[in-house]
């Protein structure tokens, strides 16, 4: 007899996935879920539309995936990125107080 998963365990499951696999998962429930939907169409065309409309969606959301630069590679100095965002806010504070006296000054 089989046992019947918790939503709990399927998302703890989901989560370890990476994001391909994740897209096909997703993409596997939409089509389950619109053929059992007591809404979908008898038709098979309507089917087969809904199923050629889902494929497209899975295949641009894994292109979109794809285009995605990974961050993660390569070396990473949070600290010298946190000096470079503080260096930035103080400039563009400065600017603006500067901004403001000359506006104040007229």
């Amino acid at each position: 007899m089989t046992q019947q998963a918790t939503l709990e365990r399927v998302e703890q499951l989901a989560v370890q996935l990476d994001q391909p696999d994740l897209l096909q998962l997703l993409a596997r429930i939409v089509q389950h879920l619109s053929q059992n939907s007591p809404f979908a169409a008898n038709g098979t065309h309507e089917k087969e539309r809904k199923r050629q409309a889902q494929l497209q969606l899975a295949k641009e959301l894994l292109k979109e995936v794809d285009d995605i630069d990974d961050d993660t590679a390569g070396e990473f100095d949070a600290a010298e990125t946190i000096r470079q965002m503080r260096n930035e806010r103080v400039t563009q504070i400065c600017r603006k107080d500067a901004q403001i006296k000359h506006f104040t000054m007229r």
